[in-house]
């Protein structure tokens, strides 16, 4: 028996999140569904995390254990062979046994994409968020500073998380402008339900002229939802990359 790590990248469009769900199309359903073939039964595997619906990912991790007679170089071409377009395993390595797609993870980052074009392009509609309004980038930096280290992030997630935990520390905020798209990048030790969203929709609110980036310093110590922007759409959002120790 060995133990797989696969890097997977996937459109998350037609999908209703990462997790299985009764009756409807996930990633983790297809991926377990084409493993479940090739060993002839149910094969279970294990993800760095979920995500939602219309929510893409370009370096999701995932691990599962096999005694198949396949050579490592083969796997990859293997599983693609197999797998719907919409998702791809871009690399395939043997991990100790201890390892954990999950557990083990110290560092995620996640990327969001919004479309700044006046008018909508329907090329992109479920790849980026169309937000063609007049933003103040100075200001959504300066208000990124304070959400940067170690804080409870009860304002910026999701009343419905069952996580009591919620502090969380964020490495670094990066705002790109690459053409005609502003790229968020966010980099942490971990995040809540939506709390990228959050994010995105708070600092859109600061660029708007709604929130001043010094208020997001009280944002933070009201650990109230409402007093932070509204959530994102998921079309913009990319589980980017997944860091371990190796």
């Amino acid at each position: 028996m060995k133990r797989l790590k696969c890097i997977v990248a996937y459109d998350g469009s037609l999908f209703a999140g990462y997790q299985v769900q009764p009756e409807k199309r996930t990633v983790q359903s297809e991926i377990e569904k084409v493993l479940t073939q090739m060993h002839k039964r149910k094969i279970t595997i294990y993800a760095s995390g979920r995500t939602d619906a219309q929510v893409h990912a370009e370096g999701q991790v995932i691990h599962f254990d096999t005694d198949l007679n396949i050579p490592l170089n083969k796997w990859k071409k293997a599983l693609n062979s197999m797998l719907p377009d919409d998702i791809v395993i871009k690399y395939v390595s043997e991990v100790d046994s201890e390892f954990h797609a999950r557990f083990n993870v110290k560092a995620k980052e996640y990327r969001y994409y919004i479309d700044r074009q006046e008018n909508r392009n329907p090329f992109t509609r479920y790849y980026a968020y169309h937000y063609p309004y007049k933003l103040d980038y100075m200001k959504m930096k300066e208000a990124s500073h304070y959400l940067i280290g170690t804080h409870d992030f009860t304002s910026f997630c999701s009343a419905k998380t069952e996580v009591e935990d919620k502090v969380r520390t964020i490495y670094n905020i990066d705002l790109v402008e690459e053409g005609n798209q502003l790229v968020l990048t966010f980099k942490g030790n971990g995040f809540l339900y939506n709390m990228v969203r959050i994010l995105v929709g708070t600092l859109l609110d600061v660029g708007q002229g709604k929130i001043d980036p010094v208020d997001i310093k009280a944002v933070l110590e009201s650990k109230s939802r409402p007093l932070a922007g509204k959530t994102a759409p998921a079309e913009g959002l990319y589980l980017w990359q997944v860091f371990y120790d190796n």
